[in-house]
């Protein structure tokens, strides 16, 4: 075992502090954790800690919450810090130059995908919406490129069928936090060498929006089952029917065909509504003010609400 390194960690949400975790019960030593500023959050908009900060402060790590590293101050405040190494996870903020070549052996980063594949701020969801048949994490060395550095460990996962965003995010953050620790102890001893990404063979995933998750009627059926999945938990996928707005949590691929958005047929199975091709089944939706609930359950009370030939999204 190579000397216990003095480690700077870098991240914000759940993902991230699952990393910060299993690094916590190696002989590295944390000497500072930076996270996004805190955030106004729930129904009362309190400002709320991070993940990753509510972790460090429990563990009497000193935080830092710089609103930018591209500010002097806060990069002479973390070449203070000395460290030999900085982990970087879903931190959210553009690393420069500077700050890249402060620690001794750099800074790398656990991205939540197989690069090139997947670069940028969603690539989870993004896997499971284009119906990639794996996902897996990259430890990479960070460079002033977004996602562009050098691939030090790579671990995969097969996607299932059944997946959803929240359920490959889950999975990604159990296989992560053991692949940074296996890349640091390779970086300390010298015996791991990074491998340069493919340009070619990029793609670039989009940051997720509220907008996207309404549901065109109009796309395939196919798509929309994926897109289903990949935006649950978040931001869950919706249409309106009759002036009221229904979130979709979980669908499948139906049989049958019609003007797109119209009811098919309703039954205990679900919801069977046309698309530009094919019919999508809901099996599990959520009315204004209530809970989500299988479809089966809501049919038993609201029959007359979900007649066939009903247009959702007009």
């Amino acid at each position: 075992m190579t000397e216990p390194l003095r480690i700077v960690f870098a991240g914000t949400p759940e993902f991230a502090a699952e990393h910060l975790k299993a690094l916590l019960d190696t002989p590295h030593q944390i000497i500072a954790v930076y996270s996004q500023p805190d955030r106004p959050a729930g129904r009362g908009q309190k400002l709320t800690p991070s993940p990753v900060k509510q972790l460090a402060v429990q563990h009497d790590i000193p935080v830092y919450q710089p609103l930018t590293l591209r500010d002097p101050d806060a990069q002479a405040e973390l070449a203070a810090l000395k460290p030999d190494l900085m982990v970087v996870v879903a931190y959210g903020l553009i690393l420069p130059q500077v700050v890249l070549d402060t620690p001794r052996l750099g800074c790398i980063n656990s991205h939540a995908s197989l690069l090139p594949r997947w670069r940028g701020a969603a690539p989870i969801q993004r896997a499971v919406q284009a119906g990639d048949a794996e996902s897996g994490v990259t430890v990479m060395q960070m460079e002033a490129g977004l996602d562009t550095g050098p691939m030090l460990l790579k671990v995969s996962t097969p996607i299932s069928a059944e997946d959803t965003g929240g359920t490959l995010h889950d999975r990604l953050a159990t296989l992560g936090p053991k692949a940074v620790i296996e890349a640091i102890s390779g970086l300390a001893d010298g015996s791991l060498k990074g491998e340069v990404q493919d340009d070619s063979l990029a793609t670039y995933a989009h940051k997720l929006n509220k907008d996207e998750a309404r549901i065109d009627w109009t796309r395939p059926a196919v798509e929309l089952e994926r897109l289903v999945r990949a935006f649950h938990p978040w931001p869950i996928c919706h249409s309106t029917l009759q002036g009221e707005a229904l979130k979709i949590h979980a669908a499948e691929v139906g049989e049958g065909k019609g003007v797109p958005g119209t009811i098919l047929s309703a039954d205990k199975q679900g919801l069977t509504v046309a698309c530009g091709e094919g019919a999508l089944r809901l099996t599990r939706l959520q009315l204004p003010g209530g809970k989500a609930l299988n479809f089966s359950d809501l049919f038993n009370s609201r029959r007359e609400q979900f007649a066939p030939g009903l247009v959702l999204g007009a």
